[in-house]
């Protein structure tokens, strides 16, 4: 997911100096939060034991970029929880750094690949 803003923002938020605090932290915590919450947040999700959440938060111009690796050893993908990562961990940028900018926009929210581990 992808959180457009100004250079400004961008700026304040990769120096770690909103308002508001570490935005990045923040959206890791959010991001693992929603991973682990999203079969209460989509209608017939069901849950699953997640090994492991990995999140990456990073500035790429006037972007922040929030990234997930999901992984679990039930039979059935984590493409929804990755998801749901991303796109929680994104709102809690917007949160951090509306009040330096309103004018925010998210994008880009999508699965890059999804791969199946090896049985043994």
């Amino acid at each position: 997911a992808r959180v457009q803003m100004s250079a400004h923002a961008a700026e304040l938020l990769g120096s770690g100096g909103l308002p508001k605090g570490d935005a990045a932290a923040v959206a890791r915590v959010a991001a693992i939060v929603g991973a682990k919450r999203t079969s209460e947040l989509i209608p017939l999700c069901h849950p699953l034991p997640l090994d492991g959440i990995d999140v990456d938060v990073r500035i790429e111009g006037t972007c922040a970029v929030v990234s997930a690796t999901v992984r679990t050893s039930a039979k059935t993908g984590v493409e929804m929880e990755a998801l749901t990562a991303v796109t929680i961990g994104a709102l809690a940028v917007w949160d951090m750094v509306k009040g330096v900018d309103p004018d925010l926009t998210i994008e880009g929210v999508r699965l890059l690949s999804k791969t199946k581990a090896p049985v043994g």
